[in-house]
């Protein structure tokens, strides 16, 4: 079975192998979180720096070596980039399942962040060089929805093992171990060029303006939307509701920024240079229902449901027209840039969050789900007046 990608077609198990890069891009930092309110007793002797490296390294390191991975893709192999982060990444995850020590722990947990970091901005960097047009639309879409439905199950997959054994739950980090057998199928299938009327031939260099643009922007919803999964079981807490509805909450979120991934060509050509605007429109929503007094959990299902809509419309478009503003050659290098972002907005967000409430002497639950909602419904506004002329906030033709 062959698959068309817009300048051709390529066998099924291609498409199967770009789709496990996917798939193992949000594991980094996964198997971790189920153990660290157990970790004072699993290491009495551990310091509080200690615990709190282990918490942040491993993202710190994925920052630097997405940049460092965009940059050697424009000379080097991405099938070579991606066999060396694939290899350090599945080896540390073997490392985190036989450690003994924090210390051994916190190592291992920052090599995953260095081979996730190589790893991200090919896994869509590939499939910019595999397709084009509306078939590279519809990939980012569906790449979307494996990373976040391969979220979900690990979360649900990393609870249950780390009940057995804390060591079991770095089985997670073999998953590589997949994409290591696959990329044998992607090296016998090389990328067709991009033909010469395509988009990217448009650009000779890196289109620094919308590049910039589209920093601003994804920054700007990945802060508003991760006040879901910051804050909600505060809310849960005060509202005296079911401290389990909290990951409830959260799956759905993650869930719904899955689904438009399935049929993101059908939402562009409903909605077409608007798309940013109902999505954004679509988010606040969400945002503003979560922000409701004496929430229910309804609402706040609801709120989470609208709210990760929104942002899962909106990210794989963001990836489309980063490597769309760049020479074929650099496309990978606009996408690394652009998607360190996301990761940058999720190390600073607490403390963006932590200030708002500081500066407006407020720190009830609800306040931070509020004052989300109106900055994304304010750049939603601002989509309505910039989107018939802005390859950021509207159409990229």
């Amino acid at each position: 079975m062959n698959i068309s990608t817009g300048k051709g077609r390529v066998p099924l198990i291609a498409v199967v192998a770009i789709m496990s890069i996917s798939a193992i891009v949000s594991l980094p930092g996964l198997a971790v979180s189920p153990i660290l309110s157990d970790l004072d007793a699993l290491f009495p002797d551990a310091h509080r720096l200690e615990v709190e490296m282990l918490e942040s390294l491993p993202s710190l390191m994925i920052i630097p070596f997405m940049l460092l991975a965009g940059r050697w893709s424009v000379r080097m192999s991405k099938m070579r980039l991606l066999v060396i982060g694939t290899s350090i990444f599945l080896i540390s995850g073997v490392w985190c399942i036989l450690s003994r020590t924090l210390v051994e722990l916190i190592v291992a947990s920052s090599l995953i962040g260095v081979g996730a970091g190589i790893i991200i901005p090919l896994s869509t960097g590939i499939i910019v060089d595999y397709f084009t047009g509306d078939s590279r639309v519809k990939m980012l879409g569906i790449s979307s929805a494996v990373n976040n439905l391969t979220l979900v199950l690990a979360t649900l997959a990393v609870g249950y093992l780390a009940d057995a054994n804390w060591h079991l739950a770095f089985a997670v980090y073999l998953l590589p171990a997949v994409t290591l057998m696959l990329i044998p199928a992607l090296r016998r299938t090389p990328p067709t060029p991009e033909p010469d009327g395509g988009a990217q031939h448009r650009q000779t260099t890196l289109n620094r303006g919308v590049i910039m643009g589209l920093m601003l922007f994804y920054f700007a919803i990945t802060y508003c939307s991760l006040v879901v999964t910051y804050n909600t079981s505060y809310i849960v807490t005060a509202a005296h509701l079911d401290k389990e509805l909290s990951g409830t909450v959260i799956s759905i979120f993650f869930l719904a920024i899955m689904a438009p991934g399935f049929v993101l060509n059908v939402i562009i050509r409903k909605l077409g240079r608007w798309v940013n605007m109902w999505s954004l429109m679509t988010m606040g929503a969400g945002l503003a229902v979560m922000a409701l007094p004496n929430p229910s959990a309804v609402s706040l299902c609801v709120g989470a449901l609208l709210a990760g809509a929104g942002y899962g419309v909106m990210q794989p478009i963001i990836y489309d027209k980063a490597a769309t503003n760049a020479p074929p050659h650099l496309a990978t290098w606009a996408l690394a840039i652009v998607m360190a972002i996301n990761y940058l907005a999720i190390l600073l967000a607490p403390f963006i969050i932590d200030a708002f409430g500081v500066l407006f002497d407020d720190n009830a639950p609800t306040f931070a789900f509020l004052t989300n909602a109106l900055i994304t419904i304010v750049i939603a506004f601002a989509a309505v007046l910039f989107a018939p002329h802005s390859r950021v906030l509207g159409s990229d033709d």
